[in-house]
């Protein structure tokens, strides 16, 4: 008997239903079967089914004689299942890398509840990916297993049945089936809920949701959308039967007349002839399951009003008035932000006329980001080494926490933004500011870069259109013409800069500000940081900080994560750091924090026992801490292809070198990650680009532009040798990592990743 029965019926899906198929069939867990129902689908959905049952003993093809619709599909599925659960996917949707393991983990530490509830995402045409905005309803937090009477907002939850797993026995006893017709989860999932005598749910997106441009059949304009009358009728009649359950009428019927009116407003749904049947339909069903003294909010008590009452011609008025209102306040909107911008652009005009302020500096990282990366750096610096600066920093309002007290926070966009721009000496950024910027006689502008190139950039872009997005490079090198300071960690950054960014700037080869903290932070701050992060004592922290893919448009999964920390056991955890350019869904797993957002990538170095990464910059300021890195070069063609990179990777590496998961796992697992060869090779690349960062690369950088000396560099690159390696025979006690903690130190926000 199989853990779990997964039940895939298919009708015109063939673009889709491969994809389905080995999503199921590649879960890392594999006490499955897989019943594929072809619904007498006219395409190749059949062959498609045929194919996969021929290869592989867990999928069981079942072929209907005739087209029955969804709901009698997953019946003719539910017959055959042999497993403890049940569990639905739609044929143009997807499971996620894991899914299955983390249902089976959460069915075994709740108890083996009749049904669990989890989280899905709905992902787009365009590649992007959005979680249900009703997750929160799916906290793990609180007992588990529940009744739903504990905790009634799990309706408010999408009410369909791929987002369950059921008991099978529970589903038999209780007697559950599918209807025919559109909206057959309708009849199916409120009895489920409302039935089970133990449920629990699972924070994290198990299913990928597609939204198809077209062929969705509730997208569809048909009579047939008058099932939903049906399919309540059907709900009613299960609560009739059930009188312990009559206390949920009224909610139910709040949610029957909701739904009536999401279906009359929808456009396409019904035909412009029956739009009026409908609303009489729907004040029938209204007077027919209407529980009195059911309490409605005042948010849709005119919806209910008008659907009570059947007023089609109001209700369709009423619908014109309030899409005229919002295309008003859009268009009389965007009147006034052209006038707004007219408004600043005239005062920034003002502003360029009058004297420079030779004590101002302001700084900005990353588009708006906060206090972070080379120029947080700076400008503690600034402060620090030449405190009759005024300092202020360039952020958007949801940042302005990062920026320190002392430093001026500024808006972009706004009159003091455009002030700032136009009347300050210096001007500090890890990207260009914005490209209306007039760079006058006098002001300094220091562009700090933020990373070591080994992914192509600039000019070398040119004959990369997948990385370069319609770049204009016309527009990069009138910006590179603002530049005067360019900064640089090693020769090879110099020589990289001043061929893709040609420009009369000086090259600053003083190391980068931004890692000044991994060589200056003490033990002792480290210990709270990890402390922060959840970290306990003893456990190897592996961060994971793949780089983007300027292939691909969404968070790609090319580790599965859950897997790899089974393989290696309870000591390891993983720290996932996302690229702030990736969209998806965040990662998640028992021993898995995801700190993509977290404000101080510095700090999530410092407090790693390791690097795992791909092709991002971050590998080069990991090094300065002399801790194990692997570099996991999965899709090395693809890369190379589309972005490129300056040297073999292969060639040169900071550690370790895999290509697959299975070789990720055995590195670790073998310890070769903390191995001799790792120290040989870390050591080497180390030396080659990390020669200036000693820990007072700003302190020079801030001396030379501002106060006119000429600093010395660092003979030779000190060794962090303050931190072991851990070793899988001893604990982690008194982890001496270290942090950024001084109070008006930097913050950093992310790097170039």
């Amino acid at each position: 008997m199989p853990r779990f029965s997964v039940i895939v019926p298919a009708y015109k899906v063939q673009a889709y239903l491969h994809e389905c198929l080995q999503s199921v069939l590649s879960q890392s867990y594999a006490d499955l079967e897989l019943i594929a129902v072809d619904d007498c689908s006219p395409d190749a959905c059949g062959a498609i089914i045929d194919e996969f049952a021929a290869r592989d003993p867990r999928v069981r093809a079942l072929h209907l004689p005739e087209n029955r619709g969804l709901g009698p599909a997953r019946n003719a599925g539910m017959e055959q299942a042999t497993g403890d659960y049940l569990v639905f996917l739609d044929s143009d949707d997807t499971l996620t890398p894991g899914a299955l393991d983390a249902i089976a983990d959460r069915l075994k530490a709740t108890g083996e509840p009749d049904v669990l509830v989890y989280d899905y995402a709905r992902t787009f045409w365009t590649g992007e990916a959005v979680r249900n905005r009703f997750a929160g309803r799916l906290t793990e937090e609180g007992p588990a297993p529940f009744r739903l009477a504990d905790r009634p907002d799990l309706l408010r939850v999408l009410m369909v049945a791929w987002n369950k797993a059921c008991r099978r026995d529970f589903v038999e006893r209780e007697g559950l089936r599918f209807p025919p017709g559109y909206y057959e989860d309708t009849p199916w999932t409120y009895p489920v809920l409302m039935a089970a005598g133990s449920l629990a749910t699972l924070d994290r997106v198990c299913v990928h949701y597609r939204q198809r441009r077209q062929g969705n059949i509730l997208g569809t304009t048909s009579r047939r959308h008058f099932d939903v009358f049906e399919q309540y009728d059907r709900v009613f009649a299960f609560l009739d039967g059930r009188p312990e359950l009559a206390c949920w009428k009224p909610l139910l019927f709040r949610r029957m007349v909701d739904h009536f009116s999401t279906v009359f407003t929808r456009p396409g749904r019904l035909p412009r002839a029956a739009r009026a049947e409908f609303l009489r339909r729907a004040r029938a069903q209204y007077r027919r399951h209407r529980v009195p003294g059911t309490p409605v909010s005042p948010r849709t008590r005119l919806r209910h009003g008008l659907v009570r009452l059947g007023l089609h011609r109001t209700y369709r008025v009423l619908q014109r008035a309030t899409s005229l209102y919002r295309r008003t306040r859009r268009l009389a909107g965007l009147l006034l932000k052209v006038l707004r911008a007219g408004t600043l652009q005239l005062h920034y005009r003002v502003q360029l006329r009058l004297p420079l302020r030779a004590d101002h500096a302001v700084f900005a990282a990353y588009w708006g980001r906060g206090h972070g990366c080379n120029p947080g750096a700076l400008e503690t610096a600034f402060r620090a080494h030449a405190p009759h600066i005024r300092t202020a920093w360039i952020a958007r309002p949801e940042h302005h926490d990062t920026i320190p007290p002392g430093t001026r926070r500024l808006t972009p966009g706004t009159a003091a933004y455009w002030t700032a721009l136009a009347r300050s000496k210096y001007l500090v950024n890890n990207v260009n500011f914005d490209r209306r910027l007039v760079k006058r006689r006098g002001q300094v502008f220091v562009q700090t870069q933020h990373g070591t190139p080994l992914k192509r950039m600039g000019l070398d872009l040119q004959d990369r259109p997948a990385a370069a997005r319609g770049m204009d490079f016309a527009e990069l090198l009138r910006s590179v013409d603002k530049w005067d300071y360019v900064l640089s960690a090693n020769r090879h950054t110099t020589l990289t800069w001043e061929r893709v960014y040609p420009g009369g700037y000086t090259t600053l080869d003083y190391g980068y500000p931004r890692n000044d903290v991994l060589q200056r932070a003490s033990a002792a701050d480290t210990a709270l940081l990890r402390a922060s992060l959840g970290i306990p004592e003893g456990t190897v922290a592996i961060l994971y900080a793949p780089t983007h893919r300027d292939y691909r448009t969404t968070r790609h999964a090319s580790l599965d994560l859950e897997r790899v920390l089974r393989r290696l056991g309870p000591r390891f955890m993983i720290l996932v750091r996302s690229h702030q350019g990736q969209a998806g869904p965040p990662a998640r797993g028992a021993r898995i924090v995801d700190v993509t957002g977290h404000p101080s990538v510095e700090s999530l170095c410092l407090a790693a026992d390791a690097l795992v990464t791909d092709y991002s910059s971050i590998m080069f300021d990991y090094a300065n801490l002399d801790r194990p890195i692997v570099i996991h070069d999965a899709d090395r063609e693809a890369y190379e292809a589309t972005r490129g990179t300056y040297f073999d990777l292969r060639s040169f590496p900071p550690g370790p070198v895999v290509r697959t998961e299975d070789e990720l796992i055995t590195v670790f697992a073998s310890g070769h990650w903390r191995g001799a060869r790792s120290e040989r090779l870390r050591t080497a690349f180390r030396e080659r680009f990390c020669p200036y960062d000693d820990g007072h690369a700003a302190e020079r950088v801030v001396r030379h532009v501002v106060l006119g000396q000429t600093p010395g560099l660092p003979a030779v690159v000190p060794l962090d040798r303050r931190r072991p390696v851990p070793s899988a025979a001893e604990p982690l006690t008194g982890s001496p990592l270290a942090t950024t903690a001084q109070p008006s130190g930097p913050s950093p926000v992310t790097d170039s990743h």
